[in-house]
């Protein structure tokens, strides 16, 4: 196990974690930052989770029980695009897209999907200004 002292906690806990979950959070990651560079990955809930504007956007969840990584998000509303793929199992307000492999990563999907979220954010952002 790894043990990095001047790392945010969020990058220790994606380094610490076994194969293959290392790397799809680490490519989920590059994503996710490269797209969105104004989102700021915290550790909240003993999980990463990114903000955008102080408000919660998206959380990297590897279960290694079940064998996956999601990226879930807050999601009440029905997205325009990608709606089938979103997965809520019995959650009300928590959709996620869930990825086994490297493989099944479609980064336009995720960027779709983490832009309609980030429309919804900003929109009620102008709506409380």
């Amino acid at each position: 196990m790894y043990y990095f002292y001047f790392m945010k906690p969020a990058e220790a806990y994606i380094l610490n974690r076994p194969e293959p979950f290392k790397s799809i959070l680490l490519q989920l990651q590059i994503l996710i930052e490269h797209h969105f560079p104004e989102a700021t990955l915290e550790f909240k809930w003993k999980i990463p989770f990114y903000y955008l504007d102080g408000k919660p956007f998206c959380y990297l969840n590897p279960s290694s029980k079940k064998g996956y990584v999601d990226v879930g998000f807050y999601a009440t509303e029905k997205f325009k695009k990608h709606n089938n793929l979103l997965i809520s199992e019995g959650r009300k307000m928590v959709k996620s897209l869930r990825y086994y492999t490297m493989q099944d990563i479609d980064t336009s999907i995720l960027i779709s999907v983490l832009g309609e979220i980030n429309e919804l954010i900003n929109k009620k952002k102008k709506n409380t200004i």
